[in-house]
């Protein structure tokens, strides 16, 4: 990549690094704690279902938007005009099926309303990443990075008024999620009148023959997305379904996923570093492994590391970030982030197989992945609630990291080294008997995570499970 390109991929991580993790834990995290379990838990199992049937919005046209005008953007205007109108078309094809859907499951009058809000924030949403495409296209990367995080600001700004202001008292999450309305509403505007500033014309129109050459590319990756959706989000869905409080046991669940999707950004930003370097080098027939073998090291060591100090401190941190449920949703942290190691694997495996364009894999592998988690989900949430989906989640996540780890050493011959395997086994010991008795020390619980954190960091750099010279060589691949 070229040094503007680099550059500016790192203003886009700090700016969301920055942003949402404020967003995630000084705004979401409030108004929960505000309005209780029970409200919020309603709406955290609506907002997922919303997210279920999400790729109608898009069906991969967004990317293969990013991909046709980067390479022609004499094109802009012929896409933009076409496009405008199909994204407007799949809103109305999302929200139909979307609502329906939660009329067959028995949604109250009530929610139905609430989650017809979320949709529609959920079309804004699709609707700005696709516009946002165009500019990313077009190696406009600065103003897409200020982009990338100004739905957030302002409703970091919306909502600290309505929380912290006057109207505190009658907040419900309804104002919550029609505060999302606005900032999306208001930042759609802004990016479709950048967007349209640099076409030569917009004129909506509905190309047939067009539209479905597109969408015969997409699909696969169509299908991919939608998959992931439910193995990934369907949880808390089930939850709230399933059992006779559910409202509050979803919202309890809330409580720890919303540290497992914060602690995700950091996987998901580390595959979009390596998308378009494994790309590159499978084109190029360049040898992975290196590359693959140096991502896995750092990326197990971060996670694994983040996972222990959370599982070891887990009480601590839900009686500091909650009011209520918090000795209930600790638990679930636990599971959930013995999950999240899996998750970065998946992110890396995955990543890997769709650079090589082995969708089809992909797809299969996550056709098991929903139907074991639906299936465990059944089972386990009549008895065990919240940890019965915790634990469905994760032995999902396990399967998923398995699978795909097991197609990337197939189709690339990867080899096992029973060396590295060794060092891992010695460095987690390690690691587990460092956390331990650190934890039994007289130590203010926040010294003691940054204390193991910081152990197992150095640890890693000892036993050269991590060396600084391929991290020079990583950061300097991206000047290339």
């Amino acid at each position: 990549m070229k040094r503007k390109f680099t550059t500016n991929l790192i203003l886009l991580l700090t700016l969301n690094l920055l942003v949402k993790p404020f967003w995630i834990f000084g705004i979401d995290r409030t108004v929960q704690n505000l309005v209780g379990a029970s409200e919020y838990g309603i709406y955290f199992a609506l907002f997922n279902f919303s997210i279920l049937f999400n790729i109608l919005l898009d069906f991969g046209l967004t990317n293969f938007n990013n991909r046709e005008i980067s390479r022609h953007a004499n094109l802009l205007s012929r896409y933009l005009s076409n496009m405008v109108t199909v994204k407007f078309l799949m809103g109305i094809l999302y929200a139909i099926v979307s609502i329906t859907f939660a009329l067959i499951v028995g949604y109250s009058r009530a929610q139905i309303t609430l989650l017809a809000v979320l949709v529609f924030n959920q079309f804004l949403s699709s609707f700005i990443l696709y516009l946002r495409s165009n500019i990313s296209a077009l190696q406009r990367f600065r103003t897409d990075s200020l982009l990338s995080v100004t739905d957030r600001l302002l409703m970091i700004a919306l909502c600290s008024f309505l929380l912290w202001g006057p109207f505190r008292q009658h907040f419900s999450v309804r104002w919550f999620a029609y505060a999302q309305t606005i900032a999306y509403l208001v930042t759609a505007l802004i990016t479709l009148l950048i967007v349209i500033s640099r076409a030569q014309f917009f004129k909506p129109r509905l190309d047939r023959a067009f539209i479905v050459s597109i969408l015969r590319q997409s699909y696969p990756y169509a299908i991919l997305a939608l998959l992931m959706s439910f193995y990934y989000r369907i949880d808390s869905v089930m939850l709230e379904r399933m059992l006779p409080d559910g409202d509050i046991q979803s919202g309890i669940y809330a409580q720890a996923f919303r540290l497992l999707d914060a602690a995700s950004m950091l996987p998901f930003l580390f595959s979009t570093l390596l998308l378009p370097l494994f790309s590159k080098m499978i084109k190029g027939n360049e040898d992975i492994k290196p590359l693959l073998g140096f991502a896995f090291r750092v990326l197990f060591v971060v996670t694994f590391s983040a996972s222990l100090v959370c599982v070891t401190y887990r009480s601590q941190i839900m009686d500091l970030l909650y009011v209520d449920h918090s000795s209930e949703s600790s638990v679930v942290l636990s599971i959930q982030m013995v999950s999240f190691i899996f998750i970065s694997f998946v992110y890396i495996f995955g990543t890997l197989l769709t650079a090589n364009g082995s969708l089809r894999y992909l797809n299969i592998v996550s056709i098991f992945g929903v139907i074991l988690n639906i299936a465990l989900n059944f089972i386990l949430i009549p008895r065990y609630t919240i940890i019965g989906a915790a634990a469905s989640s994760l032995a999902t996540q396990l399967l998923m990291a398995a699978l795909q780890i097991l197609l990337s050493y197939r189709i690339f011959r990867l080899k096992v080294n029973l060396r590295d395997i060794l060092q891992f086994v010695f460095f987690i010991i390690t690691a587990i008997v460092v956390a331990y008795v650190i934890m039994i020390q007289p130590l203010n619980w926040a010294i003691g995570f940054i204390v193991i954190l910081a152990v197992l960091v150095i640890l890693s750099f000892v036993m050269r499970i991590v060396r600084i010279k391929e991290i020079v060589k990583l950061l300097m691949g991206l000047e290339e």
